[in-house]
Protein backbone atom coordinates (compact mmCIF):
# COMPACT_ATOMS: atom_id res chain seq x y z
CA UNK A 1 0.00 0.00 0.00
CA UNK A 2 2.80 2.37 0.94
CA UNK A 3 4.66 1.73 -2.32
CA UNK A 4 1.45 2.43 -4.26
CA UNK A 5 1.10 5.79 -2.52
CA UNK A 6 4.73 6.60 -3.28
CA UNK A 7 4.18 5.76 -6.95
CA UNK A 8 1.08 7.98 -7.07
CA UNK A 9 2.97 10.80 -5.35
CA UNK A 10 5.87 10.41 -7.78
CA UNK A 11 3.48 10.45 -10.74
CA UNK A 12 1.84 13.64 -9.43
CA UNK A 13 5.26 15.29 -9.03
CA UNK A 14 6.32 14.26 -12.54
CA UNK A 15 3.08 15.51 -14.10
CA UNK A 16 3.43 18.77 -12.18
CA UNK A 17 7.00 19.18 -13.40
CA UNK A 18 5.93 18.50 -16.98
CA UNK A 19 3.14 21.09 -16.75
CA UNK A 20 5.60 23.60 -15.29
CA UNK A 21 8.06 22.97 -18.13
CA UNK A 22 5.35 23.43 -20.75
CA UNK A 23 4.19 26.65 -19.08
CA UNK A 24 7.77 27.91 -18.90
CA UNK A 25 8.22 27.09 -22.59
CA UNK A 26 5.08 29.00 -23.52
CA UNK A 27 6.29 32.04 -21.58
CA UNK A 28 9.69 31.81 -23.25
CA UNK A 29 8.11 31.50 -26.69
CA UNK A 30 5.96 34.52 -26.02
CA UNK A 31 8.93 36.56 -24.84
CA UNK A 32 11.24 35.61 -27.70
CA UNK A 33 8.87 34.93 -30.57
CA UNK A 34 8.15 31.34 -31.49
CA UNK A 35 11.74 30.52 -32.30
CA UNK A 36 13.89 32.82 -30.22
CA UNK A 37 17.20 33.23 -32.05
CA UNK A 38 15.58 32.69 -35.44
CA UNK A 39 13.52 35.86 -34.97
CA UNK A 40 15.92 38.38 -36.51
CA UNK A 41 15.52 39.07 -40.19
CA UNK A 42 17.76 41.35 -42.19
CA UNK A 43 16.67 44.47 -44.06
CA UNK A 44 16.96 42.73 -47.43
CA UNK A 45 14.20 40.35 -46.36
CA UNK A 46 11.80 43.24 -45.93
CA UNK A 47 8.61 43.37 -47.98
CA UNK A 48 9.98 46.05 -50.34
CA UNK A 49 12.97 43.97 -51.40
CA UNK A 50 13.65 43.08 -55.01
CA UNK A 51 14.40 39.68 -56.58
CA UNK A 52 18.06 38.67 -56.48
CA UNK A 53 19.85 36.83 -59.28
CA UNK A 54 19.27 33.61 -57.28
CA UNK A 55 15.52 34.24 -57.22
CA UNK A 56 15.43 34.95 -60.95
CA UNK A 57 17.38 31.73 -61.61
CA UNK A 58 15.35 29.42 -59.37
CA UNK A 59 11.80 30.78 -59.49
CA UNK A 60 9.80 30.71 -62.74
CA UNK A 61 8.77 34.28 -63.75
CA UNK A 62 5.04 33.63 -63.42
CA UNK A 63 5.51 32.23 -59.90
CA UNK A 64 7.80 35.11 -58.91
CA UNK A 65 5.14 37.60 -59.96
CA UNK A 66 2.50 35.56 -58.11
CA UNK A 67 4.51 35.56 -54.87
CA UNK A 68 5.00 39.32 -55.18
CA UNK A 69 1.29 39.99 -55.76
CA UNK A 70 0.10 37.64 -52.99
CA UNK A 71 2.47 39.23 -50.45
CA UNK A 72 0.86 42.61 -51.13
CA UNK A 73 -2.34 41.29 -49.52
CA UNK A 74 -0.48 41.14 -46.20
CA UNK A 75 1.54 44.31 -45.56
CA UNK A 76 4.79 43.33 -43.85
CA UNK A 77 4.94 39.82 -45.32
CA UNK A 78 8.03 39.49 -47.54
CA UNK A 79 7.29 37.99 -50.96
CA UNK A 80 10.62 36.16 -50.63
CA UNK A 81 9.21 34.09 -47.73
CA UNK A 82 6.35 32.90 -49.95
CA UNK A 83 8.86 32.13 -52.70
CA UNK A 84 11.11 30.22 -50.30
CA UNK A 85 8.19 28.15 -49.02
CA UNK A 86 7.10 27.41 -52.61
CA UNK A 87 10.65 26.37 -53.46
CA UNK A 88 10.99 24.07 -50.46
CA UNK A 89 7.52 22.54 -50.86
CA UNK A 90 7.44 21.85 -54.60
CA UNK A 91 10.27 23.62 -56.44
CA UNK A 92 7.72 26.35 -57.19
CA UNK A 93 5.23 23.90 -58.65
CA UNK A 94 7.71 22.27 -61.02
CA UNK A 95 8.18 19.08 -58.97
CA UNK A 96 6.66 15.88 -60.34
CA UNK A 97 6.40 14.30 -56.89
CA UNK A 98 3.02 12.94 -55.74
CA UNK A 99 0.60 15.57 -54.49
CA UNK A 100 1.99 18.55 -56.37
CA UNK A 101 -0.26 18.41 -59.46
CA UNK A 102 -2.87 15.88 -58.30
CA UNK A 103 -3.57 13.52 -55.45
CA UNK A 104 -1.69 13.82 -52.17
CA UNK A 105 1.75 12.92 -50.94
CA UNK A 106 2.48 10.48 -48.09
CA UNK A 107 1.67 13.21 -45.53
CA UNK A 108 -1.68 13.99 -47.19
CA UNK A 109 -0.64 17.39 -48.53
CA UNK A 110 -1.65 18.79 -51.90
CA UNK A 111 -0.65 21.34 -54.50
CA UNK A 112 2.39 23.54 -55.11
CA UNK A 113 2.28 24.94 -51.56
CA UNK A 114 1.60 21.45 -50.07
CA UNK A 115 -1.50 22.19 -48.00
CA UNK A 116 -3.40 19.71 -45.87
CA UNK A 117 -6.99 19.85 -47.20
CA UNK A 118 -8.50 21.28 -44.00
CA UNK A 119 -5.82 23.97 -43.75
CA UNK A 120 -6.31 24.99 -47.37
CA UNK A 121 -10.07 25.14 -46.76
CA UNK A 122 -9.51 27.55 -43.87
CA UNK A 123 -7.53 30.03 -46.03
CA UNK A 124 -8.81 29.56 -49.61
CA UNK A 125 -11.28 32.47 -49.69
CA UNK A 126 -11.76 34.95 -51.22
CA UNK A 127 -10.85 33.59 -54.63
CA UNK A 128 -7.97 35.77 -55.88
CA UNK A 129 -7.88 37.26 -59.40
CA UNK A 130 -6.98 34.45 -61.79
CA UNK A 131 -7.75 31.72 -59.26
CA UNK A 132 -9.96 28.69 -59.76
CA UNK A 133 -13.59 28.83 -58.66
CA UNK A 134 -14.13 26.87 -56.50
CA UNK A 135 -10.62 27.27 -55.08
CA UNK A 136 -8.19 24.40 -55.62
CA UNK A 137 -4.95 23.64 -53.75
CA UNK A 138 -3.50 22.57 -57.13
CA UNK A 139 -4.12 25.99 -58.67
CA UNK A 140 -0.92 28.00 -58.11
CA UNK A 141 -2.80 31.29 -57.64
CA UNK A 142 -5.21 29.83 -55.07
CA UNK A 143 -2.41 28.02 -53.25
CA UNK A 144 -0.04 30.99 -53.03
CA UNK A 145 -2.76 33.40 -51.88
CA UNK A 146 -3.94 30.86 -49.28
CA UNK A 147 -0.34 30.54 -48.05
CA UNK A 148 -0.11 34.34 -47.77
CA UNK A 149 -3.33 34.40 -45.73
CA UNK A 150 -2.09 31.63 -43.42
CA UNK A 151 1.23 33.39 -42.84
CA UNK A 152 -0.52 36.74 -42.36
CA UNK A 153 -2.88 35.32 -39.72
CA UNK A 154 0.00 33.75 -37.79
CA UNK A 155 2.55 36.53 -37.39
CA UNK A 156 3.22 37.73 -40.94
CA UNK A 157 1.01 40.82 -40.68
CA UNK A 158 3.18 43.88 -40.26
CA UNK A 159 6.22 41.59 -40.21
CA UNK A 160 5.46 41.03 -36.50
CA UNK A 161 6.82 37.47 -36.28
CA UNK A 162 7.96 36.09 -39.62
CA UNK A 163 9.72 33.05 -38.08
CA UNK A 164 6.57 32.30 -36.08
CA UNK A 165 4.45 32.59 -39.21
CA UNK A 166 6.71 30.12 -41.02
CA UNK A 167 6.59 27.81 -38.00
CA UNK A 168 2.79 27.84 -38.21
CA UNK A 169 3.16 26.62 -41.79
CA UNK A 170 5.42 23.72 -40.81
CA UNK A 171 6.18 23.02 -37.15
CA UNK A 172 9.90 22.44 -37.58
CA UNK A 173 12.79 24.67 -36.50
CA UNK A 174 14.94 23.31 -39.34
CA UNK A 175 12.16 24.16 -41.83
CA UNK A 176 12.02 27.73 -40.49
CA UNK A 177 15.81 28.06 -40.78
CA UNK A 178 15.79 26.69 -44.32
CA UNK A 179 12.98 29.02 -45.43
CA UNK A 180 14.56 32.11 -43.83
CA UNK A 181 17.94 31.33 -45.38
CA UNK A 182 16.45 30.78 -48.81
CA UNK A 183 14.25 33.88 -48.50
CA UNK A 184 17.30 35.97 -47.64
CA UNK A 185 19.09 34.64 -50.74
CA UNK A 186 16.07 35.57 -52.88
CA UNK A 187 15.78 39.16 -51.66
CA UNK A 188 17.98 42.15 -52.18
CA UNK A 189 17.41 45.71 -51.09
CA UNK A 190 18.70 47.45 -54.25
CA UNK A 191 19.87 46.92 -57.84
CA UNK A 192 17.34 44.33 -59.02
CA UNK A 193 18.65 41.59 -61.25
CA UNK A 194 15.22 41.46 -62.83
CA UNK A 195 11.75 42.12 -61.54
CA UNK A 196 8.63 40.48 -62.85
CA UNK A 197 6.49 42.63 -60.62
CA UNK A 198 3.06 42.99 -62.10
CA UNK A 199 3.63 40.30 -64.74
CA UNK A 200 0.96 37.68 -65.14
Amino acid sequence: MRSSLRLVALAVVLVGAAVFCVALGVVALGANGVLGGLGAIGPALGPGSLPSAAAVRRVPPQMLALYERAALTCPGLPWSVLAAIGTVESSNGTSELPGVHSGANHAGTEGPMQFEPATFGAYDEPVPPGGADPPSPYDPTDAVYAAARLLCANGGAGGADIPGAIYSYNHSRSYVSEVLSLAASYAQSASPASSTYGAS
